[in-house]
């Protein structure tokens, strides 16, 4: 019984985490395909190139770790955008501003660690 319940929470984590990031990853696949892209580029990759990895790593990837599929592989995606984010982006707007890269790193990190669990394609 206890393995389940062990299962169900990395479940409950891979989604929850995933379906949060979600949205995020929408607006960055809409800038994708608007006629003007403005997009920061704090790794000095260029605006473009930077805004396909980030909507890659926030719609993309969440959707596979829902589905469990290469969970603790692409979780790396999230875990380096949130970094940037947190780190490079915005880090000199103060604590709130990098709060919500903060948890979200946290919580792929989690997922990273401790795997999909027996409700995944990586299990099956």
């Amino acid at each position: 019984m206890m393995n389940f319940f062990y299962d169900l929470g990395k479940l409950f984590l891979r989604v929850s985490f995933s379906l949060m990031l979600l949205p995020h990853g929408w607006s960055k696949i809409n800038k994708l395909f608007a006629e003007d892209i403005k997009f920061s580029d704090p790794i000095g990759i260029g605006e473009v190139p930077s805004l396909i990895l980030v909507a890659f790593a926030e719609f993309i990837v969440p959707i596979l770790i829902i589905l469990g599929f290469k969970t603790r592989w692409f979780s790396i995606f999230p875990i380096i955008t949130m970094v940037v984010v947190a780190f490079i982006h915005k880090w000199d707007q103060g604590f709130f501003e990098i709060e919500k890269a903060l948890l979200f790193m946290s919580g792929f990190i989690a997922i990273s660690l401790i795997g999909p669990g027996k409700y995944s394609i990586d299990k099956r």
